[in-house]
């Protein structure tokens, strides 16, 4: 399987292609094999880990398992950027065994490593490895480390490490050391001489355990082993999905043919024959694993499995075996009999025994939740209605955001949907009339989260709310992540501030569906939200208004909020900061309104984490019409439409504001503390979507001097709307709702290419059109009421 070459920024092979020539080309001393397949959140740290090392006499064969998501762009990415990549897109998916054998064609390094893709190398490790090869004189195989890592931060070495500490010569096979074959049989924790695997023939067969016939032949036939009693591995331990320990399915059955394969290579080498009695208890063990595992066989499935397990006994049962005494020779009985009914017994003995344990540590602790409402409980006993959706937005406060956007299109193409609303009492009047709402935590409301089918949120639910198997949960988020977020957070106690994570991820997993605008949103929601959800990225409907609103509307939101024709009007919306807790404007309002004269009004809206209003200073500016407070505004949406620019810092607002292609100011004076303090994906300072101001004097000069709205302002906002506007064309919520209210998986609308986009005109261009002044808009004839006085 080869390609074309291009030795200066790396190599993105393809089947089929002729074999490039690499004469001329040195030999790595390291190989490293990284198939990828759907694990596009975490493959960017997996590829960094290793081109990051000190050890840098490597080449990375990069193995791109015609993955759905973007795992290929992310490979060639890399690969364009460093030529010790090599990239190999598979024409379909084989699964991880044989994408591993593609991998294996192209390696020319002496020794072979494989890495899985959410996992990591540690700093050092490679350089440890390597030296301890030249230590050992180039042993067939070498052994080394991991440690386990969990969302929460812990990581945790492996509980049989010490057998990796250096006991006895340097170099040894097996027989002089078999306690190894009880470390976890993998093939991401070796160094393979590579002529060793060449001379031994091994290969991945497909399937699942495919470890397990590399592994075991692997160490048995090798005649020098060594250790490295050092972590070089993080094995990431993903709270749902990557793993087939938690995918309950009947490729479990795969086991079988795994040890087929197994028994078969020792039976081929006589000199193996000693180690049948070691793998027969070590298969057994294997599948009373599996069986012990509620995940992963499907309940119908449990008798066949047991049928199998029976045979695979008897044909591999070594004369004379006499299983282990206590608990496991019990299971080693009854996998060897087949014996459903006692296994299952036992199985629910165990269960028993372990819920009442825990049942009992509960009792005497503090109560952590109270019980469902009897009235709720008994709706839940009801069907649940296929046409009733549940929408909320910003902790029930109005109707707003991506949830409202979605909501008026379901009304446009699913009017057989009733929908509800969660809405405070004190944000009622916020929600259109006509539009049924319920109170959090009455008794409509628990009757709604009973029995709906559709729950549309941009944040979450109560976390009362126990979702039901047939419920359909869409979060659809309330921005593009610049600052850190999820379990991110975890490193920014000031962020965090009391957070139990735990209480995050299980509303988490309540999710079914998730929403992003762009790819930066899809990698972050995936990583910092573990969870089994399926992502959707389809862009935010809340953002289709600025494609959709008419001169008229522009004219319109600037007369409701007292603008007149002519003057320039800046929105100055920060965002939240952690280490505070009012807010306090970074800017000096009666300076900068002076600075900016007579035809120049300011917009302030202070974050919603914020009590309305700010600074006393605002009243005479506010008297004078210099200021406007819009913070108590209803809509972030039409205060970027009536606006000639934004003026903010890091707040989300900006990368919906792009798609005005308007100017936008990125104020940050701040910038090292907020970075510090709160956590970011990238520096906005370098990334902008227009001009930066780091200081208050800056930002006047900025304005002063045309710099926010010049050339080179215009060409930072277009790359920033091609990397994070790629889907806000106006059509959003239109294949939201064909995916989810009308089930339209296939033929959603085609997001429309950005520099294709026509936004809604900016004021001065929007009085014009109405004024007959251009030729050609979306106006409609009557505009008469809008211009009049």
């Amino acid at each position: 399987m080869a390609g074309t070459t291009d030795e200066d920024r790396g190599r993105s092979l393809h089947t089929g292609a002729a074999e490039p020539s690499l004469t001329g080309v040195s030999t790595p001393r390291l190989s490293i094999i990284i198939p990828a397949f759907k694990v596009q959140a975490y493959l960017r740290e997996c590829l960094e880990s290793v081109l990051n090392q000190s050890y840098s006499d490597f080449e990375l064969i990069a193995v791109d398992d015609c993955s759905p998501d973007a795992c290929g762009e992310i490979m060639d990415e890399f690969a364009a950027a460093d030529p010790r990549v090599v990239v190999m897109h598979l024409p379909e998916n084989v699964g991880l065994g044989r994408a591993r054998n593609a991998g294996l064609e192209r390696v020319r390094g002496e020794y072979v490593l494989f890495l899985d893709s959410d996992d990591t190398l540690v700093p050092g490790a490679l350089a440890a490895i390597a030296g301890r090869l030249d230590e050992t004189g180039d042993p067939e195989v070498l052994v080394y480390d991991y440690a386990r890592t969990y969302w929460y931060g812990k990581a945790e070495r492996n509980s049989l490490g010490e057998l990796l500490q250096q006991k006895g010569p340097d170099v040894f096979d097996v027989t002089e050391r078999p306690e190894l074959l009880n470390l976890l049989m993998v093939v991401w924790n070796k160094a393979y001489r590579r002529d060793y695997i060449e001379r031994v023939g091994l290969t991945f067969p497909g399937g699942y355990y495919e470890d397990t016939p590399w592994t075991y032949p692997a160490m048995l036939a090798a005649r020098t082993v060594a250790v490295l009693d050092r972590v070089c591995v993080h094995y990431r331990q993903r709270r749902q999905g990557g793993n087939i320990l938690r995918t309950r399915s009947r490729k479990h059955f795969d086991i079988f043919e795994q040890y087929d394969r197994v028994f078969s290579f020792v039976d081929s080498r006589p000199e193996l024959a000693r180690w049948r009695t070691l793998l027969y208890e070590r298969m057994v063990e294997h599948l009373v694993t599996i069986l012990n595992s509620p995940d992963r066989l499907p309940p119908e499935a449990r008798n066949d499995f047991l049928r199998r397990c029976a045979e695979q006994c008897r044909r591999y049962r070594p004369a004379g075996f006499v299983p282990p005494v206590g608990r496991p020779g019990v299971y080693f009985r009854m996998v060897e009999q087949g014996s459903s009914h006692t296994f299952s017994g036992l199985r629910t003995a165990r269960t028993v025994a372990r819920r009442t344990l825990k049942a009992g540590r509960a009792k005497g602790k503090a109560t952590k939740k109270r019980l469902m409402d009897r009235d709720y409980q008994l709706q839940r006993l009801r069907p649940v209605d296929p046409d009733l959706a549940v929408f909320s937005a910003y902790w029930d406060r109005g109707y707003a955001c991506n949830p409202a956007a979605i909501h008026r299109k379901v009304q446009e193409l699913a009017p057989g949907i009733r929908s509800v609303w969660v809405v405070r009492a004190t944000h009622k009047h916020l929600v259109p009339e006509g539009i049924e709402t319920v109170q959090p935590g009455s008794r409509e409301y628990w009757h709604a989260m009973a029995r709906a089918k559709y729950f549309v949120n941009n944040v979450n639910f109560s976390d009362g709310w126990v979702k039901r198997p047939e419920q359909v949960h869409l979060q659809t988020h309330h921005g593009t992540p610049l600052k850190s977020m999820g379990l991110d957070q975890q490193e920014y106690p000031a962020s965090g501030n009391g957070m139990s994570f735990r209480k995050l991820l299980n509303r988490v997993d309540r999710w079914d569906l998730s929403l992003s605008s762009n790819r930066h949103s899809t990698l972050v929601w995936e990583r910092v939200y573990p969870s089994s959800w399926t992502g959707l990225e389809l862009g935010y409907p809340r953002n289709d208004v600025y494609s959709t609103a008419t001169a008229e509307d522009v004219v319109r939101i600037r007369r409701e909020l007292g603008i007149e024709e002519g003057v320039r009007a800046l929105l100055y919306a920060p965002t939240h900061r952690d280490y505070r807790r009012t807010f306090e404007p970074r800017i000096d309002f009666e300076r900068f309104c002076s600075e900016m004269g007579e035809d120049t009004v300011l917009l302030t809206r202070a974050h919603y984490f914020y009590a309305a209003g700010g600074a006393e200073a605002m009243s005479r500016l506010k008297q004078e019409g210099r200021l406007i407070d819009v913070t108590e505004h209803p809509s972030v949406e039409e205060l970027a439409l009536a606006s000639d620019a934004l003026i903010t810092d890091y707040s989300s607002l900006m990368f919906d504001y792009a798609n005005l292609d308007r100017p936008i100011v990125v104020f940050a004076d701040d910038w090292e503390t907020y970075r510090e303090a709160r956590g970011t994906y990238f520096d906005i300072t370098e990334q902008a979507p227009g001009a930066v101001a780091r200081s208050e004097d800056e930002l006047i000069d900025v304005l002063r001097t045309g710099e926010w709205r010049g050339v080179q302002a215009a060409e930072r906002r277009a790359a920033f709307r091609e990397r994070f506007c790629p889907w806000d064309d106006g059509l959003a919520a239109e294949r939201v709702v064909r995916r989810l209210f009308l089930g339209q998986e296939d033929g959603l609308p085609a997001p429309v290419p950005v520099a294709d986009r026509t936004p809604a005109p900016a004021p001065d261009r929007a009085y014009a059109l109405l004024k007959g002044r251009v030729p050609g808009s979306r106006v409609s004839a009557d505009t008469a009421t809008v211009l009049q006085p």
